[in-house]
């Protein structure tokens, strides 16, 4: 779907508007480089049943009517294991503007956080996870997996209810190049809310992108020290084998899709307002007659090797050896699509599930042989700071 919106030409206050709109409920909210989307309402939802999720969207789509005078749309969350059910929806209304990064107006403050006494809970405490992720190490060198991500969580309760449209002013008003979304979460009544850094895979007509990450440094205010960390985690030996062994699967993965693929030798550096990471932009060009959808590919990714480990499926049972919850939506993929395949999806993290009392934070870091449990937390805490940077919070 080539949109105006798409183009840059922005309108001043354009995509600001759809983000100050944005209430929670049946609102859902994404913001991309590309464009900025504010939906309200359920036109349909998709079934969840034994088929692929693409097939099962297709159809949705297909019985769906027009949005906005637009052909329909399906927006939502899937979660990390795709047998369970996604989060994924036609809306009745649509809105659509600008990238956030092209409207002037993103540079106004953003509203500070309440005054919210939160009580903040490690789940699992950082002594457990640096214990998880020595057994990870153990397990490697013993031969039984390559790389395994694991993830832990601070689970923050108040007597207020999350502020959710504030937090996501605050997000999106940080990282306004990156990935900010809103959008109804399982169970119902819950929200996904967060800020991703990472494209999945976005298709335009029969180009493809993916943007794959892994690999972190903490950024520092001080400029020189911020400087030689970049450069530090471009001569990383552990970080750079980390990230290509996620390139590698990525490659692997679109291959069979594309006419042509085109993956850069080396990673170069993309940045947060709170993190450094290695980068690698895949380009492809799909065939001409029945190429796949931006959420085929996307479910023929994830999950990436980036949120999960590999082999995939070592690493799966890893991960429910040794992370002591669900992860839900958390490391799945947040996005749209439309019925004739085009749409982007974001791999789903530096997010939080928002309920009546609680936000549940999520964090992982990618464990190798060469991993320490004690770096390995100092980064799950580095890329809490997101989040709690919007809500006001301390580790």
């Amino acid at each position: 779907m080539t949109t105006p919106e798409a183009t840059g030409l922005a309108t001043v206050g354009a995509a600001t508007a759809l983000l100050d709109a944005y209430r929670p409920g049946d609102a859902r909210f994404l913001a991309t480089p590309t464009r900025t989307l504010l939906t309200h309402g359920v036109q349909a939802e998709v079934g969840h049943d034994e088929r692929p999720l693409a097939a099962r969207v297709a159809e949705t789509l297909a019985a769906a009517s027009p949005v906005g005078g637009r052909a329909p749309i399906v927006l939502g969350a899937v979660p990390f294991d795709q047998g369970e059910r996604a989060a994924l929806a036609v809306p009745e209304a649509a809105g659509w503007g600008p990238p956030l990064s092209a409207d002037p107006l993103i540079v106004l403050p953003a509203p500070e956080p309440s005054s919210t006494a939160w009580d903040i809970r490690s789940v699992p405490t950082p002594e457990a996870y640096g214990v998880s992720v020595a057994e990870a190490v153990r397990r490697m060198r013993a031969g039984a997996l390559d790389k395994v991500v694991l993830a832990r969580t601070l689970e923050l309760r108040s007597a207020q209810p999350p502020d959710i449209p504030v937090l996501l002013q605050r997000l999106a008003r940080r990282d306004p190049h990156g990935y900010t979304f809103a959008v109804p979460g399982v169970p119902a009544g819950s929200t996904l809310i967060g800020a991703s850094p990472e494209l999945l895979v976005s298709r335009t007509g029969r180009q493809l992108r993916a943007n794959p990450l892994a690999g972190s440094a903490k950024r520092s205010s001080d400029l020189a020290e911020d400087v030689r960390r970049a450069t530090g985690l471009l001569e990383s030996d552990k970080d750079l084998h980390e990230h290509a062994v996620v390139v590698a699967a990525v490659r692997a993965a679109l291959a069979p899709f594309c006419e042509t693929l085109e993956v850069p030798e080396r990673p170069t550096l993309v940045c947060t307002a709170a993190m450094w990471h290695l980068s690698t932009t895949v380009t492809g060009t799909l065939p001409d007659r029945n190429p796949a959808s931006a959420l085929e590919l996307a479910c023929a990714l994830h999950p990436t090797p980036a949120v999960c480990g590999t082999p995939t499926t070592t690493a799966r049972q890893t991960i429910a050896d040794l992370e002591p919850f669900d992860r839900g939506l958390y490391t799945g993929m947040v996005g749209w699509g439309d019925a004739d395949g085009d749409g982007e999806w974001v791999v789903t993290i530096r997010c939080a599930e928002a309920d009546a009392d609680t936000l549940r934070l999520y964090a992982g870091a990618g464990i190798v042989t060469a991993s320490s449990p004690e770096a390995e937390i100092a980064e799950t805490e580095a890329k809490f700071h997101t989040f709690l940077h919007a809500v006001g919070g301390r580790p």
